[in-house]
């Protein structure tokens, strides 16, 4: 498995990224802090390097505070990315504030959280509707000089906004949804950010475990699953995302690999991404997804997988982000 380059950095970043989302038990089920600290620390032996968390995953900042207990004595040895930017209000309601002087606390919150001095890659997690985009950027260039920060990354932006951040504050990294159903973004966001050297970091490439190919038709979601609420997940879109996955499976098994491996490896060798964030909350499930890394798909499968994606058509593709 090779690393890759962040951006036009020095920093070497292994494809696949743990997205540690899930450990904040917020839209997880089943969480807990012995499986979600194992999983973490496992990255060290499966070759990822790269862990991605955020001031809001969790109320009170769980999954920073996890990552700090699992890379005890080894934070050298990672790259981590965090964001700001969103926050739980007294009501328990997530809500963006990314005014400077929000930032900055938020920032500092974050390195004591993880038990750093400073991370690698800092996203502002969303833009505030209240907040010009340049202000935010520039709270980020600030803790830049000020040490706390190494680079820059905006999360969930649309393009413009992306130009209007790098202007202020030149971005090393942006992060978007991706997956093999949803890839407006190879439009315009990619070539935009190849022509810059900036890396594309992507959420979603197993679209919330429905292209991980575990759930069949016949699997019914748990009443307290917010998946529930997601329309891939319902009825005829139900049904069509099914039919394309015995696709996948069928391709995954012709290549001795799973179907998590499958979209995860196609993911990540689609031009201008860097890396695809994989959530985990048990070992087995980074276990997985790590070995859709140091391995390539033949041609004839990914003639078969663009077949397939042609298949399922435009129906499935809620747009995104241009």
């Amino acid at each position: 498995m090779t690393l890759r380059p962040l951006g036009s950095t020095d920093l070497r970043v292994s494809p696949v990224a743990l997205g540690t989302w899930p450990m904040a038990g917020v839209t997880s089920l089943d969480v807990n802090d012995a499986d979600s600290v194992a999983t973490i620390r496992a990255c060290f032996d499966l070759g990822i390097n790269f862990i991605d968390t955020a001031y809001c995953y969790g109320p009170n900042g769980e999954s920073e505070n996890l990552l700090r207990e699992a890379m005890a004595g080894r934070r050298d040895e990672l790259v981590i990315a965090t964001k700001c930017g969103i926050h739980y209000d007294a009501a328990g309601k997530q809500t963006q504030d990314a005014r400077p002087e929000t930032i900055r606390r938020e920032c500092d919150e974050s390195l004591r959280r993880l038990g750093t001095d400073r991370v690698e890659l800092y996203y502002l997690h969303s833009p505030d509707p209240q907040v010009p985009v340049a202000e935010s950027a520039g709270a980020i260039r600030n803790l830049i000089a000020a040490g706390k920060v190494r680079y820059a990354g905006a999360s969930n932006c649309q393009l413009e906004q992306i130009e209007t951040f790098h202007a202020v504050c030149p971005l090393t990294a942006v992060q978007l949804p991706y997956n093999m159903l949803q890839r407006d973004i190879e439009q315009q966001t990619v070539p935009w950010c190849r022509e810059r050297n900036i890396s594309v970091i992507v959420y979603w490439a197993l679209m919330k475990g429905l292209l991980a190919g575990r759930l069949t038709r016949q699997d019914q979601l748990d009443a307290a699953d917010n998946r529930r609420s997601y329309p891939m997940f319902q009825g005829d879109e139900w049904e069509k995302n099914q039919a394309f996955l015995e696709q996948l499976r069928e391709i995954a098994d012709g290549c001795g690999k799973t179907v998590a491996q499958l979209v995860v490896n196609w993911t990540i060798h689609q031009g201008g991404i860097t890396a695809a964030l994989c959530g985990a909350r048990r070992v087995w499930q980074i276990e997985e997804t790590a070995g859709a890394m140091g391995w390539e798909l033949s041609g004839d499968a990914n003639e078969a997988i663009a077949t397939a994606i042609a298949q399922r058509g435009k129906a499935a593709a809620k747009r995104l982000f241009q």
